[in-house]
């Protein structure tokens, strides 16, 4: 087939009906467009403000004392002095510039004075400050983001770099370090050597004798350009530039990287693997890419900092998700855990959920996430170092005791609980872990609980309800039903729920849910066993607990068994689940007996062949039959 060819923009394109369709729509588009700015022309008719040279102040922006309808509280400038300031985290900025077709203003530190080579950023900024939050949604709307700017992406280039300033006792070669020589703008005898760096810090650039003392951006990719400590000032000077962009980024599923192009002067999209809908998923993109674009991550180290961390990898401490878990030892002193994942069928997507998930939380019943490495094929996380362990050895013990007291398992599932609810709740997005079970929540030296190992968590927008899965995650024992069976409802935060009910229950009876040896049929499944025995009024037997202990006991019992309903409707959110373990017994009700369901005699009829803690990221059921299928890839 021959297609008739034209010239658009100097390059050949086929005209066909599509591509008039297409030139058709963009005109709509930029008719709407056009429209759509004449009426909030209207509507804000005379709220054009002047400070110092800026004449015509306008729409988002405001100043303090302009009248409410003029642009919108979190775009407020100050005009101080007859200079325009922005206020960003606490930092006061100059205002240099504001550009409205491609939506950037251009802001400079105050410490940074042009003619002075010797003036220093006041305030310190790094790039993460800044959201960058379009890159996670096909639908950007301003309006949704608590972070009004962000870091400028345009014609699909980042135009932006970190400027690094450490000050070193002993003087450091250039062409070893990539370490810029300020002086003799800042150097002084007395007090050692101060460098600059252009870019990210590797850990293994990082000089034993040198410490981070600022760290600024600048709009300009300046690269590995050899450049003396006064261009980078120059530079300095210009400010740099973030973006309010307040345009909708409409791609399809295929198309879901959105940028602004300086062509179109509007939003556009380019295909990318790495994106759906619901955040970062990797599909079929390149990780080292992914990390340098997203900046998510803590330190980075290189694997020969890891060899050296754990020499050799000479001490084994575990198993994780994905990986085998090493001690190590950071050159500052304190101990860490080094995970190092093996290959993946599913090119690194575990490694990418694990970083940009924990990398972005902190919390005080989440484990630390200290830093990272990428290198070729090989990757690793590196954690703090949990001396005791997971919380499984404390409540399967064989010998029938435990070293923890009934207070302290308390206290663990109320400290899981309130990292669960950190989880769901207390972050910009909401992150589901999917796997919580005894193995992933690590204890410290005061037994603190931490939930560990995010390989199989997600990240969703905080107002999602219910979310998308294209196969069942988790473990088997503790996998919400709603995951292998559609009618019984969505697929939302309360499979986390359902997952620590059965924790609870473990945590609370110190042993298995299911036991397949047990003597009475009853008891095989222990939560249908607990529950007969609560609303048929019997005293649960529990040896050597005190009435105070006995009474947290059955507070965990009741709890979890709110917790593990077969509807997820019928659980409570993890905040009420904090609320009713930190309440008194007395004030729970006691919940409709839990569901006995297929899955869960897989797990028992099946041992041989189904362990049930072996986690799996790859199944799937049929809504119609409930018969278990794993994928083969």
């Amino acid at each position: 087939m021959h297609d008739t060819l034209c010239m658009v923009g100097g390059r050949r394109k086929a005209l066909n009906w599509s591509c008039w369709c297409l030139s058709l729509m963009l005109f709509t588009l930029l008719a709407v467009h056009e429209v759509s700015g004449e009426a909030n022309e209207k509507e804000e008719e005379g709220c054009a403000s002047r400070c110092g040279n800026f004449t015509n102040i306008k729409h988002p922006f405001r100043l303090r004392h302009d009248p409410p309808k003029c642009g919108k509280p979190k775009y407020e400038l100050a005009c101080e002095n007859n200079v325009t300031l922005l206020y960003l985290y606490s930092g006061k900025y100059r205002v240099l510039g504001i550009n409205y077709h491609n939506y950037t203003i251009r802001i400079v530190d105050p410490g940074i004075q042009q003619a002075n080579c010797s003036s220093l950023p006041r305030h310190f900024l790094y790039q993460h400050n800044l959201s960058d939050s379009y890159y996670y949604s096909n639908t950007f709307n301003d309006s949704e983001y608590q972070d009004p700017y962000r870091v400028g992406v345009y014609d699909n280039n980042i135009m932006w770099e970190h400027i690094i300033y450490l000050k070193c006792r002993k003087a450091v070669v250039r062409n070893d370090s990539g370490y810029v020589d300020t002086g003799p703008c800042l150097n002084s005898a007395s007090e050692g050597h101060m460098y600059a760096l252009i870019g990210d810090l590797m850990v293994g650039n990082l000089r034993d004798e040198c410490e981070v003392k600022l760290m600024t951006m600048v709009s300009w990719n300046l690269g590995n350009k050899n450049l003396s400590y006064g261009e980078i000032h120059r530079v300095l000077s210009f400010g740099f530039e973030i973006s309010w962009w307040p345009a909708a980024c409409n791609c399809s599923n295929d198309d879901l990287f959105c940028y602004f192009n300086s062509t179109i002067q509007d939003a556009a999209c380019l295909p990318d693997g790495c994106f759906t809908p619901m955040g970062p998923q990797l599909q079929n993109c390149d990780i080292e890419d992914f990390l340098q674009l997203h900046d998510l991550m803590p330190v980075r180290y290189s694997y020969k900092d890891l060899k050296m961390m754990t020499k050799g990898f000479k001490t084994n401490i575990g198993q994780g998700g994905f990986g085998t878990v090493y001690q190590g030892k950071l050159r500052s002193g304190p101990l860490v855990a080094v995970k190092m994942l093996g290959k993946s069928k599913h090119n690194g997507q575990e490694f990418i959920s694990e970083v940009a998930t924990i990398g972005r939380i902190h919390h005080f019943n989440v484990v630390h996430l200290i830093g990272f490495c990428v290198e070729g094929s090989k990757r690793a996380l590196v954690y703090e170092f949990m001396r005791n362990g997971s919380l499984d050895k404390y409540i399967f013990s064989k010998e029938g005791n435990t070293p923890l007291n009934y207070d302290k398992i308390y206290e663990i599932s109320l400290g899981v609980a309130r990292g669960i609810a950190y989880l769901h709740h207390g972050c910009d997005m909401q992150i589901l872990h999917f796997d919580i079970k005894p193995h992933n929540i690590l204890l410290d030296d005061n037994f603190t609980p931490k939930i560990s190992d995010f390989g199989l968590a997600k990240l969703y927008p905080v107002d999602d309800s219910i979310v998308t899965l294209t196969a069942a995650r988790g473990t088997i024992g503790y996998m919400a039903p709603e995951l292998f069976y559609q009618n019984i409802g969505g697929v939302s935060y309360k499979a986390d729920v359902y997952s620590f009910g059965m924790l609870l229950m473990e945590m609370a009876s110190q042993r298995k849910n299911l036991n397949p040896h047990a003597e009475h049929s009853s008891q095989l499944y222990f939560p249908l066993w607990i529950h007969d025995q609560f609303t048929e009024e019997k005293d649960i037997e529990m040896e050597d607990l005190t009435q105070e202990e006995k009474n947290l006991a059955k507070k965990m019992f009741i709890v979890a068994l709110w917790c593990i309903q077969l509807k997820p409707s019928d659980r409570p959110s993890m905040k009420k689940v904090v609320e009713m373990l930190e309440g008194e017994v007395e004030s729970l009700e006691i919940p409709p007996k839990p569901s006995f369901y297929p899955h869960e005699a897989v797990v028992q009829d099946d041992r041989s062949n189904y362990d049930q803690t072996s986690s799996i990221d790859s199944m799937h059921t049929s809504s119609n039959s409930g018969e278990i299928v794993r994928d083969e890839e």
